[in-house]
């Protein structure tokens, strides 16, 4: 099978200042789901908000399944949430006509309740406006005045958006997978997704690593085109204006690259010939994508980090707390500062 490493893609303030353990225990990373909407109250579907810890996704869903007594696919979820941590997240369950269960007796001790509400649409993927994030860093080392340094410039400037390194899989497999898929391998439907959305993330971060070096990742180019902050409306711009600086200087737009698969270049110029020049280096991922009828799509290469706030408790802990939009990598803002 041929293989596709998974470059350091390049840093945006310099380089990791020192070096930490994360994870050490499931309490050192807390995650929390923030709903884009409020259910109504009133519907056929329950919906759950689960506190987890140390079970996958996935895992949940198969057990509320077993539970409540419905088809596995009549439970749903806005997105994937890691094992080893402690995370909050919501799911839905398909009760038409039914009462709810006793939810109090599906917990256990790594699964826990906190709200039940009903719903009249069933929850769909994505549909968050971010996720809240609460990090213990262990046995720090490194110079503290520079990565509180980092820390100042990533809360007024916000960080390169790429792809974490969970979504390319152990030692990049999920690539190399893409591309055997591609060249005829059978896979299962949820493989092929996951597949799917590792090469065309792949081709993204390239173009992003190019404009990094570039040093106009936060910048404008001739032919760019923006998305609104928190938002994923865009329009295009042939040549910056005064206007255009500005609102990219208060982080209020950002420039965009391209989620690759079938349809229309919505950059131009400059802006153009860098995605051209990484989708011809990556020929055999961009072709099966368009192939396996992939739609294209934008992703800010900038993205703000809401809120963030740190301390160090100790000489060698340190603790974030940040928010990031749905679709943004917790472990893009932990690399910028430790290894």
């Amino acid at each position: 099978m041929q293989t596709i490493e998974i470059p350091i893609w390049p840093y945006v303030y310099g380089g990791p200042s020192g070096s930490g353990k994360i994870r050490s225990e499931p309490e050192d990373f807390i995650v929390t789901e923030n709903l884009s909407f409020e259910p109504s109250g009133e519907g056929e579907h329950a919906f759950l908000q689960i506190e987890k810890k140390g079970e996958n996704t996935e895992y949940v869903a198969r057990q509320l399944s077993r539970f409540a007594g419905v088809r596995q696919r009549d439970v749903s979820y806005a997105g994937l949430k890691d094992r080893y941590a402690v995370t909050t997240q919501w799911f839905s369950v398909w009760l038409p006509g039914k009462p709810d269960p006793d939810w109090s007796a599906f917990e256990s001790d790594t699964m826990k309740v906190l709200c039940s509400i009903r719903h009249a649409r069933k929850l769909k993927r994505g549909v968050l406006s971010g996720n809240s994030f609460k990090l213990l860093i262990r046995d720090h080392q490194g110079d503290q005045a520079t990565t509180i340094g980092q820390l100042e410039s990533i809360k007024v400037n916000g960080i390169a958006n790429y792809f974490g390194s969970q979504r390319f899989g152990n030692q990049g497999q999920n690539v190399s997978k893409a591309l055997a898929m591609f060249d005829g391998a059978k896979v299962g439907r949820e493989q092929r997704s996951l597949y799917l959305s590792a090469a065309r993330s792949y081709i993204f971060n390239a173009i992003l690593a190019e404009r990094v070096t570039q040093h106009n990742w936060n910048q404008p180019m001739v032919g760019d085109t923006y998305m609104f902050d928190l938002s994923h409306s865009c329009f295009q711009s042939d040549q910056p204006d005064a206007e255009i600086l500005r609102r990219l200087a208060a982080t209020e737009i950002h420039p965009t690259g391209v989620l690759w698969g079938k349809g229309n270049a919505d950059v131009s110029a400059e802006a153009l010939a860098i995605e051209q020049a990484i989708v011809e280096a990556y020929d055999e991922l961009a072709q099966g994508l368009i192939a396996s009828d992939v739609d294209r799509d934008r992703r800010a290469l900038r993205v703000n980090v809401q809120d963030l706030c740190w301390q160090f408790i100790d000489d060698t802990t340190l603790e974030l707390s940040f928010t990031l939009p749905a679709g943004s990598y917790a472990t893009s803002v932990l690399r910028e500062i430790i290894e």
